[in-house]
């Protein structure tokens, strides 16, 4: 009887035992204001600088979706101070296309641009306008003809004249415009320093095919 007395309360005092050691080394539920990680902050975006033949086909993309047989009739850089234009890189260029069948015009515009000012980066385009064949200013040209990007238009400029430029001034603003020739049936790449043609110090022509020095524009 009294071993049977005492194996009983020995094996409650090893069930307290256990019972309490349980509970002890639960660790306390942790509060929403523990648990909850600190939100990460968005990186922020970096702005992004292509050659004109990159930006294009980027743009080219998305003029498809508004018209299969769309071609182009004029790619135009914009200068910004923080640009490498000596790699014939610029963040933010424009393409106008036609096309025949809609006998329309749009241009799409690629950023990659940062700021309060600048346009959002990617792809946007404007709103549609009419075009007409016969029109001269704007003949529309295969990107077939186009050889030699920016980068390569922008070496063959400087020995022409660009280098002496960026002697004077080694932040000489710089942009670049694609277009055709129907004079002489050839794709240029003008390569003009300054931040306009208005105040344009010096504009080169560059054979966009055959990557040869054409003219000096003024």
């Amino acid at each position: 009887m009294r071993l049977q007395t005492f194996v009983r309360h020995t094996f409650i005092a090893c069930l307290l035992l256990a019972l309490f050691t349980a509970c002890s080394s639960t660790k306390p539920a942790e509060s929403p204001s523990n648990s909850a990680q600190p939100a990460r902050k968005a990186e922020a975006k970096q702005p992004q600088y292509e050659t004109g033949r990159t930006a294009f086909q980027k743009m080219y993309l998305a003029a498809r979706l508004w018209a299969p047989d769309i071609k182009p009739f004029r790619l135009q850089s914009q200068y910004t101070p923080d640009a490498p234009t000596d790699e014939g890189k610029a963040g933010l260029w424009r393409a106008s296309f036609a096309s025949q069948a809609k006998h329309s015009m749009k241009m799409f515009i690629w950023s990659g641009l940062v700021g309060p000012d600048a346009p959002e980066q990617g792809v946007s385009f404007t709103t549609e306008d009419s075009w007409s064949p016969t029109n001269t200013s704007t003949p529309m040209f295969d990107m077939a003809f186009v050889k030699i990007d920016s980068d390569q238009a922008y070496e063959i400029a400087q020995k022409h004249g660009g280098d002496k430029l960026l002697k004077k001034n080694a932040k000489q603003p710089v942009f670049f415009v694609l277009d055709w020739d129907a004079r002489k049936n050839i794709l240029f790449w003008h390569v003009i320093y300054g931040t306009s043609m208005d105040d344009a110090q010096l504009r080169i022509a560059v054979n966009a095919t055959t990557g040869e020095f054409d003219r000096v524009e003024k």
